[in-house]
């Protein structure tokens, strides 16, 4: 069975090809499917698994840092072992640390990718069931039906008007019709029709397929193998690329000068070289991709207890950039429990033949569970009120429903004197193909469509002698009557909206329902006012026109899978962010093309691939609760990049500066790089920080401009009380190199430390915001370590000596100057 490819299979008849892979249309028993997959592995194209290896790597890769330990190498074999030993200590620990976080965060994606899904009908022991797709193995035997994702490479036993979107393994947008009947020899597997491919979507019709090839080893896998996991970059990864290239640029010219500087005054080369190369390092934030997956991982955990399920960690910024949410209008504006009310006859009056007649083109079944199974919601409720097709009569032939035709039709004998064609669909659709309707349809169907209910034509056709049927045949139909169904607008929506805008968050709706049903539940919930566009004139619509028009639209109504991808892109275009919420195998583009792709737990397998958050209920407050974590998150992250910008820019200028008229370097290399250390150590709480309400109600951007005013402006605030420190050791206290080493490490230590407490908020510190309890404690802990850092033990190893009381009096008063003049200057700032 292993030998059989799927070009081979492509060409051999159906039952040959259940004879090489050793099963049957029964499918595979329970031990024999164990067993293949035992030996062949299962059907994925790769696992997401946090490799701490992986992760190691990545953290040590820095040139930076590799400098570093080549420098210190050197040292030691000059002579310089002290030094180089605590280099090394610190390098180590500071590199153990961003592994720590990031390893963590790893998990925390793991964790969320084993959360994520996706089942298939699968026949075991001759019973269909469905299980996880990594669980098939060449030799099942599989039921496709409209909307499923292909789960395997497979070949196609049965199959009934079956068509799938091939678009992302061959570009041709066009479905491609698919056939059982074997294809001529060597034909290329993605023109076999005989076979569907992994990946692509069945768009209507069904079938049943073995499997023949799965995971790596499909046509897909091969080529996602051959790719990698190569996502697009997002807005706050473009971010975080140019802030880094800022801070090197800056270390870069800094550290150059602090070497020739520091050649001319004919300081020991290696001396100058480990010094500029610890100035570099010490205005380089190392611990920010540590901060930011933390701030990621702590962000998704906080999601995820919000029932909002995350695929990559950074679109949690993205989340919280949001600014425009289209969404369709069932199960999120409405209650989703859709339920039959009423048939009625074209005139109004109740006629129950008419929901008769809608049943024999219904697409509902029960599975052996009890529950319907449905892809239509409005074919489920008609088939939960009606129960199985009356007797007699049989269907000689189904067109299935498609997007395009927006009908489902069945050809019928038994139930009048010939063969009767019955068509069901959206009201418009059928009664253009009614030449006869009688005069008072129009006015029935408006008076239901204006009181919010969803309706469904029924319309027939004598078909005498007739097998087979084509939507051709869909044409001169005679009007039976509607069908009319119930779904009210969910109590929660109208709140959830509101506090939608309230966070800068317009909500427009798309949806395949007519456009007076949509209004009518917009005006339920409070939303009134705005115009509505159908499908129809949105094709009489160029992007210019388009574009005009959004501004006053609420609802877009009657829109097929295209064009609701052409209304994100139309609205993206005008520099809006936009969410795309949607759960059916016809909004898979649109959640592609939209900034957030948002889907739920319970959606087509298409339209949860697509998207980039899954909402674990179909609740618009679930996803408010979404966008606010997603704030939070990017809040933080931005309080570590002014933070360590600010103070280190100004901590590495004053040591820059000083070096040039000290007659010794103002900090040893490893006295820069613990206290380095031990600042970043303090920042790794920033995740789990409170954020001020004020930061949360809008959308936040990445502003590199701003970020380099905030470092000029506090910078050099910094270095004058660096330059007031300097003065009083020098003058006052009258230190030599070692007590100078020592004052100023802990004064620099505190106040970048401590100017954390103003920097993180708006308002006045303690008193209107509180900072939260790890953080006050990370800081205040890291502050006192260093104070303590002359006394120890260490002490004589990193250069330091005891400090005289007098010294800690004059830096507190310092350090409350300082702190009152950043909150000072931070108010002119802001």
């Amino acid at each position: 069975g292993a030998a059989l490819t799927l070009e081979g299979a492509a060409a051999l008849p159906g039952a040959e090809v259940l004879e090489r892979l050793v099963t049957a249309e029964r499918g595979l028993t329970r031990p024999e499917a164990d067993r293949r997959r035992a030996a062949g592995g299962a059907n994925a194209v790769r696992s997401h698994h946090a490799g701490l290896a992986a992760v190691a790597l990545r953290q040590v890769r820095s040139p930076l840092l590799a400098l570093l330990a080549a420098t210190a190498a050197v040292s030691f074999a000059v002579g310089q072992r002290t030094d180089a030993a605590v280099i090394a200590v610190i390098l180590s620990v500071s590199v153990g640390l961003g592994i720590v976080n990031e390893y963590r965060a790893e998990q925390a994606a793991q964790a969320l990718h084993e959360t994520m899904r996706h089942v298939v009908v699968v026949r075991r022991d001759g019973v269909a069931a469905t299980c996880d797709v990594t669980e098939l193995v060449p030799g099942d035997v599989v039921e496709l039906g409209l909307g499923s994702v292909v789960p395997a490479d497979v070949r196609l036993l049965r199959t009934d008007r079956l068509s799938s979107d091939e678009s992302m393994l061959t570009g041709e947008s066009v479905a491609r019709v698919k056939d059982a009947a074997p294809v001529a020899a060597g034909t290329p597997v993605t023109d076999a029709d005989s076979c569907a491919l992994m990946g692509t979507v069945v768009v209507s019709g069904t079938g049943l397929a073995v499997v023949v090839a799965t995971g790596a080893r499909a046509v897909f896998g091969r080529i996602a193998l051959g790719l990698g996991e190569r996502h697009g970059e997002t807005e706050f990864q473009a971010g975080l690329r140019h802030f880094s290239g800022l801070l090197a640029r800056i270390a870069l010219v800094l550290s150059a000068g602090i070497l020739v500087i520091n050649l001319v005054l004919a300081r020991p080369f290696i001396d100058a070289v480990l010094f500029s190369l610890a100035i570099a390092v010490g205005i380089t934030p190392q611990l920010l991709p540590a901060v930011v997956t933390a701030s990621l991982a702590t962000g998704a955990k906080r999601l995820a207890a919000h029932r909002v399920l995350v695929k990559r960690l950074v679109c949690i910024e993205d989340l919280g950039n949001i600014e425009l949410l289209l969404t369709d209008k069932t199960g999120t504006l409405t209650d989703g429990h859709i339920t039959y009310r009423a048939a009625l006859a074209p005139d109004g009056t109740p006629d129950d033949a008419v929901r008769a007649l809608a049943m024999w083109c219904n697409e509902a079944s029960t599975a052996t569970d009890g529950t319907v199974v449905a892809a239509n919601p409005l074919d489920a409720a008609l088939h939960a009120a009606s129960g199985r097709a009356p007797a007699p009569g049989t269907v000689v032939d189904r067109l299935a429903f498609d997007h395009e035709r927006r009908l489902s039709s069945a050809l019928v004998d038994g139930i009048g004197p010939q063969r009767l064609l019955v068509v069901k669909g959206a009201p418009e659709q059928v009664l253009a193909r009614c030449p006869a309707a009688p005069a008072q349809a129009a006015a029935t169907l408006d008076a239901l469509l204006h009181d919010g209910e969803r309706v469904v034509a029924v319309a027939t056709r004598a078909l005498p002698g007739r097998d087979r049927v084509g939507a051709g045949d869909e044409s001169e139909l005679e009007l039976a009557g509607f069908v009319a169904f119930v779904d009210a607008p969910k109590a929660s929506a109208g709140p959830s909206v509101q506090r939608l805008l309230e966070l800068g968050i317009t909500t427009r709706v798309v949806t395949g329902d007519h456009p007076v049903v949509a209004q009518h539940v917009l005006a339920a919930l409070g939303i009134a006012g705005g115009g509505s566009i159908t499908g129809v004139e949105l094709d009489a619509l160029d992007d210019a026109a388009l574009t005009a028009r959004l501004a006053d639209t609420v609802v877009f109504a009657r829109v097929s899978p295209e064009q609701k991808a052409r209304i994100v892109r139309a609205y993206r275009g005008t520099g809006i962010d936009v969410a795309y919420l949607g759960d059916g195998v016809n909004d898979a583009l649109a959640l592609h093309a939209a900034d957030v792709g948002i889907s739920v737990d319970d959606a087509s397998e298409v339209a949860r691939d697509a998207a980039d958050v899954v909402l674990l209920e179909k609740d618009l407050a679930v996803l408010a609760d979404g966008v606010l974590e997603g704030r939070r998150t990017f809040a933080n992250t931005i309080k570590y990049v002014l933070m360590g910008t600010s103070s280190n820019f100004g901590n590495m200028f004053s040591a820059a500066a000083a070096s040039a008229f000290l007659p010794f370097l103002p900090m040893l290399p490893s006295q820069i790089l613990l206290n380095n250390l031990l600042y970043d150590a303090s920042q790794l709480a920033i995740p789990t920080d409170r954020v001020d309400q004020e930061q949360t109600a809008r959308p936040q951007h990445w502003d590199l401009h701003a970020i380099e005013r905030f470092m000029l402006f506090f910078g050099p605030i910094s270095s004058m009380f660096d330059f007031i420190t300097f003065a009083v050791l020098l003058k006052v206290l009258r230190a030599g190199a070692s007590e100078f080493h020592s004052g100023w490490f802990v004064e620099s230590l505190a106040t970048q430390t401590l100017v954390l407490f103003v920097i993180r908020t708006r308002r006045v510190p303690f008193w209107r915001s509180s900072p939260g309890r790890l953080l006050t404690v990370g800081a205040l802990g890291v502050v006192v370590v260093g104070a303590a850092l002359p006394f120890s033990p260490l002490s004589k190893e990193l250069g330091f000596t005891p400090l005289p009381l007098r010294f800690f009096v004059v830096l507190g008063a310092m350090v409350v100057s300082y702190l009152l003049l950043v909150e000072t200057a931070k108010r002119r700032f802001f």
